[in-house]
């Protein structure tokens, strides 16, 4: 297949390491030869990886307290040039330019940095430069390259690395990028709102993580429910559905009232909701007591709508509420 493309060198330059362990390892496994940086470039090593140290690559250290590590033509050009482009591949070789087909890399936690509380001064350091332009590079470059832009791509990689080795066909580069845009689009919202808080002079959003609903408002319309996991600790978009059919634009309405109900009481607390109207809401000697003394206020509109507790359940008492859909909080 002509749009196969065999991955022989990769650079790996990430802030989160969790999970990159495996990729690492099936990588070398394939014979892919490994470029890095810094804190990645001893992680890798520490597995017993041999890795190549990007300032081998561009015979430039670190500078300027780490701003400048990758911001080199040998990189850049590395994962730009054309393969099938005759100009490009003679530029390559008269500069002695490695093709890098495989980029794995990820961006300073600029939304965590500034949700901490941090200075103007510490925000403004992890406004990330280098990373973003290795995803912006490599996912221009899809037909020759794969970008992995946060851990949440690894296991796709890894289910490629494992089921054919180290190739890739268009298709897949091409989902990778579309990906890698979603989280440097996202990324460049974050930092923009930022800059903008004291005058709001537009609105960007960048949300991920959507979630496909069985239908919006009325059920001949379509609807997806997108959340930013990262800015709350608990909310309905981490809530996970024990019971109950795929849930619809209504259904996501009832759940959020419910939750917000069920969070102003600190005894055990059951509510039902239909239609963002309570059929049922009672407090009890623990959380099974309260469900069902607000099952016996309504016992038929209660199913089929939303019920939320404000205690942690297990699965047999998940079960003895079915069918309803459940959260936990």
């Amino acid at each position: 297949m002509e749009d196969v493309k065999k991955i022989k060198s990769a650079l790996v330059s990430v802030f989160h390491k969790d999970g990159l362990d495996t990729i690492i390892k099936l990588l070398n496994d394939n014979g892919v030869k490994i470029i890095s940086t810094g804190g990645t470039q001893a992680f890798i090593e520490g597995l017993g990886v041999p890795c190549e140290a990007v300032e081998n690559l561009t015979g430039y250290p670190s500078i300027l307290g780490g701003r400048v590590k990758t911001l080199h033509p040998k990189v850049f050009g590395g994962i730009l040039n054309r393969r099938d482009h005759e100009g490009d591949k003679a530029q390559i070789a008269e500069y002695e330019i490695p093709e890098i087909d495989l980029v794995i890399v990820d961006l300073y936690p600029f939304e965590a940095t500034v949700a901490s509380g941090a200075s103007d001064e510490d925000i403004i350091e992890k406004i990330d430069i280098g990373g973003i332009s290795l995803i912006r590079g490599a996912a221009k470059n899809f037909n020759d390259v794969i970008i992995v832009a946060s851990k949440a791509q690894y296991a796709p990689l890894r289910e490629i690395l494992e089921s054919r080795g180290a190739e890739s066909t268009l298709a897949e580069r091409r989902w990778f990028a579309k990906e890698a845009f979603a989280v440097s689009s996202a990324y460049d919202s974050a930092i923009f709102s930022w800059f903008d808080k004291d005058e709001p002079s537009a609105l960007r959003i960048g949300a991920n993580n959507a979630m496909h609903l069985r239908y919006g408002e009325n059920p001949h319309q379509n609807a997806k429910f997108y959340a930013t996991l990262d800015k709350v600790p608990f909310s309905l978009a981490t809530a996970e559905q024990l019971n109950g059919k795929e849930l619809s634009y209504n259904n996501i309405q009832d759940a959020n009232a419910a939750l917000n109900i069920a969070r102003e009481f600190e005894a055990p607390f059951c509510v039902g909701l239909k239609h963002m109207n309570p059929c049922g809401a009672a407090i009890g000697t623990d959380v099974v007591d309260a469900w069902k003394k607000a099952y016996e206020a309504d016992k038929v509109s209660i199913f089929g709508g939303i019920v939320a507790v404000n205690r942690e359940v297990n699965k047999e008492v998940a079960e003895l509420m079915k069918p309803i859909f459940l959260e936990i909080i």
